[in-house]
């Protein structure tokens, strides 16, 4: 049973994972995987949980100073201010799992009073500014599809979307290899005005269909392809934030030493400092035809930890999509697609490869079709000598296929009570089973939780381990549950040797860890950048916790 049918106002069409018409769907096998391994009773199937049909309620007026209103009018236009109750709803948060309970319960929480669609900088600077001299608080969002509380408005006041006009790339340097873009411009959006051109942007992230480009760049996102291209701070050459200071621009040099980078302040801030209204990122040639498969099956996940770390170690070239996945990730894709008990999973088998233990890569070079071809090789001796088994190019058209997709199963999940959620970490490659166990060890103490981890991207020095966790939900008392649950796992994230983000952020979810993380001095020097930037400390105030000292 699936919930397709909601109205336009309602929870459902605000949490709703991506496009209102497209939905996962949910076969014998995976209702068979909820039932068998995650315990829950077959009328969970039917008695679904807090579907959010209803639509969202009435709420308190807005609560801003007065004339406010109107001179934000006067600011924008008119047609540019929304104060109606479900737009200010859709605004109050991001794809966090807690968000995503807290709505489907009902909860509407931290909605800001007035959503406001610039039209240029201008526009923004002149609500910046408004803000600051009124002492309201100001959230700049794009497509909302933050994981990590980053986008409530717990003192009310301002949500600043940037998707309506602020969406398009003002510039091509086919010289430099560079495009300037607007902060609100989708994934797709961006990358097919660049193929157009035969330009990509290689910024690929699992929400990529429903993220912008400022919020890669204010959350310090990583793509899919990372290993090959980079995360967002490597492709960010220049950029313009509006902070209730002024305006912070910096030029495109591709190096110089004239001090801190002021362009790394402001990647990964949040809109913490200021509203990021240009950026100018490295492209890249378009080349799909260079994507040679690199998939193997490892008899252990160590082995492909050792393969993919000797890979990226040895000079042979740089994967663009880079995972591994471990045991019971490899084992419970096999069994959702029809694969386990079958003659491919008995050969594998019969050559060693065996369940609880083995382990698949899935990878695919990048660049020029010359330099990929050699390196397809070269990756493919090494694999195999380490123990791989080479298995074509299926997995990976597979998995890229469905990669965009997959997101949509949360909705569906979360209706038959199952809790699940990602997290994810760096480490170096010495750390990275230390991490894993510690981890999986954690999750797992858990009754009937699946915890499936791989490394989704992988650098020289060390990895990203990425979890997704799928249990059973406390239906009594879920947002409780889930709280305790998460703090178990961060903790142990921190304490084995993992990074508090490898791409999510940090928002308001790991606030309470990220002191102590980054240090008594780092935390010190963040908030005075913060107050120096920002000394009414009105931009998204929460995130980082740098206003609740």
């Amino acid at each position: 049973m699936q919930t397709r049918d909601f109205g336009p106002r309602s929870f459902r069409s605000i949490f709703k994972w991506g496009a209102p018409d497209v939905f996962y769907d949910v076969d014998d096998r995976l209702r068979t995987f909820i039932c068998d391994t995650l315990g829950l009773p077959e009328k969970h199937l039917t008695e679904l949980f807090h579907p959010g049909l209803e639509d969202v309620p009435e709420l308190p007026a807005p609560d801003l100073p007065e004339h406010a209103l109107a001179r934000l009018e006067d600011l924008v236009g008119a047609d540019n201010v929304a104060t109606d109750d479900y737009t200010r709803t859709e605004h109050c948060s991001g794809s966090t799992y807690l968000d995503l309970l807290r709505l489907r319960l009902g909860k509407v929480e931290n909605a800001p009073d007035v959503v406001v669609y610039p039209r240029t900088e201008a526009d923004v600077a002149g609500v910046v500014a408004l803000c600051h001299e009124n002492n309201v608080a100001l959230v700049p969002a794009g497509a909302r599809s933050s994981v990590t509380r980053g986008l409530e408005s717990p003192r009310g006041g301002v949500c600043l979307d940037l998707t309506r006009h602020l969406n398009r790339v003002l510039e091509l340097n086919e010289t430099d290899l560079t495009a300037r873009v607007q902060p609100g411009m989708l994934g797709p959006a961006y990358e097919a005005w660049l193929n157009a051109r035969g330009y990509t942007c290689g910024h690929f992230p699992q929400s990529f269909e429903y993220s912008t480009v400022g919020g890669w760049v204010a959350a310090r996102g990583a793509g899919q392809q990372s290993t090959y291209y980079g995360k967002i701070e490597d492709m960010v050459l220049a950029l313009r934030c509006v902070t209730p200071r002024g305006t912070l621009a910096t030029a495109p040099f591709p190096r110089c030493a004239l001090g801190p980078d002021f362009d790394q302040l402001v990647v990964g801030s949040e809109g913490t400092l200021g509203v990021i209204t240009e950026c100018t990122l490295k492209v890249w040639p378009h080349r799909p035809q260079s994507m040679l498969p690199l998939t193997f099956m490892f008899r252990s996940f160590e082995q492909g930890v050792d393969t993919i770390r000797t890979l990226l170690q040895s000079g042979i070239g740089r994967p663009g999509v880079c995972r591994l996945s471990d045991p019971e990730e490899t084992e419970i894709a096999f069994l959702l697609d029809g694969l386990a008990g079958g003659a491919i999973d008995k050969t594998l088998q019969r050559l060693g490869y065996t369940p609880g233990s083995r382990s698949l890569m899935i990878a695919a070079t990048e660049g020029d079709r010359a330099l990929a071809t050699v390196t397809a090789a070269r990756a493919h001796a090494l694999a195999i000598k380490r123990g791989g088994l080479p298995l074509g190019g299926k997995p990976l058209h597979a998995w890229a296929k469905r990669r965009f997709h997959d997101p949509y199963l949360r909705d569906d999940l979360m209706d038959y009570g199952v809790m699940t959620d990602t997290l994810e970490t760096a480490m170096t490659w010495s750390d990275l089973p230390r991490v894993w166990r510690g981890v999986r060890a954690v999750i797992k103490a858990r009754p009937h939780t699946a915890c499936m981890t791989h490394i989704s991207h992988a650098y020289e020095t060390g990895a990203n381990l990425y979890f997704i966790v799928i249990g059973p939900m406390d239906r009594e008392n879920p947002i409780r549950d889930y709280r305790d649950f998460h703090r178990q796992i961060i903790d142990a994230v921190v304490e084995h040797g993992g990074s508090l983000s490898h791409h999510h952020g940090v928002g308001r979810l790991f606030a309470s860890w990220y002191p102590e993380h980054v240090g008594e001095t780092a935390f010190a020097a963040f908030r005075g950048l913060k107050a120096a930037l920002d000394p009414h400390q009105i931009m998204n105030p929460g995130a980082y916790g740098l206003d609740e000292q």
